[in-house]
């Protein structure tokens, strides 16, 4: 490929030109990208970041990964078919067995799976169906500041309100159930009290013949809510959680899209809480890099009938031999230990920052899933301590990572938490630079904007 002749600019204006409004991530960040290695990424005007984002989770080995990169060649080489619907191949034979060998073995060996289409909300979407032509219900029950996806059912289970307000017409019968978020207690008690309330609010609705909600066909949760701001669900409420949904003969769904594969410090993060669904979907890193989203679940759910789900690229060949050279990678290589040591190593950087700066309300997450609840110490805190969100300042604060050669992304209420997502093979000497980057981005963005300059979201 020749050298490049164009700036940024030029690319981004192109783009603007193209593609819909409806883009979100060149907005923030603002670059075209000419190459890619590792957990660095370099610009068309040869600008080197760190990548924190990480195709949101997607790249658990990081970019052009040499495993990756072999088991693509070695398919395009060797003529392995491409494209193949749900027929079957080695390839696919192969990879399904590495991807049973790193479940649990009492959930693997009862287990089905379905290949969906190329994306997690398609995976979202077919568990949906699975509960519900299994069960015969309607109802769904979600949680609040839950992520799903973007297709129409998974919108419909989405806590954020802003992708979904305009939308009519959305998937009915979906209830939603506070989750557990420390920080921000929807019971107003926090500590370890408030998983307590939590769990008897779950039993006590399930138990009442007047809770308005049918008999559900599933529930779906995220043992950490990515988007919602990197919050951990407590071990001890999941695992009540499972107890009254064997109960009350409620499917449950956990949606390890973003956790799965190492991100959280165990290979899937429900082993966290010593618990195991009924179903399981996933995506980004099981593809690889490539797109791939399939579903595994409990073999007395498989009701449906042949040609029930479909999907033209759920044979997606490439995609599995990029995921199975993936996930023996990090099986081979205990990455989710290491994810774990690193998890904590940067949370660690992360609380000295919060020590020495005015803006990090909470530092949370597991393993490499990581979170930093931007908030306003000018305002006075709630009953529990905690102050209001003060998204102006996270924006500014990613800008600044940003023109320091750092990608981070926000997630959160009101956009307020500054999220941490590098790929599983970052190192002790990586962490160190990029949270040197971020600390003084904070004190640089904490000097720029002066109370006056913002609206203090509650």
């Amino acid at each position: 490929m020749s050298s490049n002749t164009y700036n940024n600019q030029h690319y981004l204006d192109r783009q603007s030109i193209r593609e819909s409004n409806a883009r979100s991530y060149p907005r923030r960040i603002p670059i075209a990208i000419q190459k890619a290695v590792g957990i660095q990424i370099t610009d068309v005007e040869g600008k080197i970041y760190y990548d924190c984002l990480s195709g949101a989770g997607t790249l658990a080995l990081g970019h052009n990964h040499p495993v990756v990169q072999e088991a693509i060649l070695e398919t395009v080489q060797c003529e392995y078919p491409l494209h193949t619907l749900d027929l079957t191949t080695p390839i696919k034979d192969e990879f399904v067995e590495e991807l049973y060998s790193v479940l649990p073995p009492s959930f693997a060996q009862n287990a089905k799976i379905q290949f969906c289409g190329p994306a997690g909300t398609d995976a979202v979407e077919a568990a949906l169906k699975i509960v519900k032509t299994a069960t015969g219900k309607r109802s769904i029950l979600s949680f609040q500041g839950g992520y799903h996806g973007m297709t129409h059912g998974a919108l419909s289970l989405m806590g954020n309100l802003g992708a979904k307000e305009d939308i009519p017409g959305l998937m009915p019968d979906v209830h939603f159930l506070p989750y557990p978020y420390p920080y921000r207690c929807p019971f107003g008690i926090g500590g370890d009290k408030s998983v307590e309330v939590h769990q008897h609010f779950l039993e006590r609705f399930l138990d009442d013949p007047e809770r308005g909600v049918t008999q559900p066909a599933g529930l779906i949760l995220e043992m950490v809510q990515g988007e919602g701001g990197a919050i951990p669900a407590p071990d001890e409420w999941a695992r009540h959680v499972r107890e009254v949904t064997k109960k009350h003969h409620i499917p449950m769904i956990v949606d390890e899209i973003q956790t799965g594969f190492g991100r959280t410090g165990k290979m899937f993060a429900f082993e966290h809480a010593e618990i195991e669904p009924d179903v399981l979907v996933l995506s980004k890193a099981i593809g690889g890099s490539l797109p791939l989203a399939v579903v595994v679940y409990r073999e007395e759910l498989d009701k449906w009938n042949p040609g029930a789900h479909a999907g033209t690229f759920r044979g997606n060949q490439m995609a599995m031999a990029a995921g199975l050279a993936t996930i023996r990678f990090i099986r081979e290589n205990n990455l989710a230990e290491h994810a774990e040591k690193m998890g904590e190593l940067l949370r660690g950087k992360l609380h000295l920052i919060q020590d020495v700066t005015n803006s990090i309300g909470e530092v949370r997450g597991k393993g490499l899933m990581v979170g930093a609840e931007i908030v306003n110490f000018n305002q006075s805190p709630d009953h529990l301590g905690s102050y209001p969100a003060r998204p102006e300042l996270a924006r500014l604060i990613q800008q600044e990572c940003f023109n320091r050669g750092l990608i981070l992304e926000l997630g959160g209420r009101h956009g307020s938490v500054v999220r941490f997502l590098p790929p599983l093979i970052i190192t002790s000497e990586q962490i160190e630079e990029i949270t040197n980057i971020f600390g003084e981005a904070v004190l640089a963005a904490e000097k720029t904007l002066s109370p006056r300059q913002e609206v203090t979201i509650s």
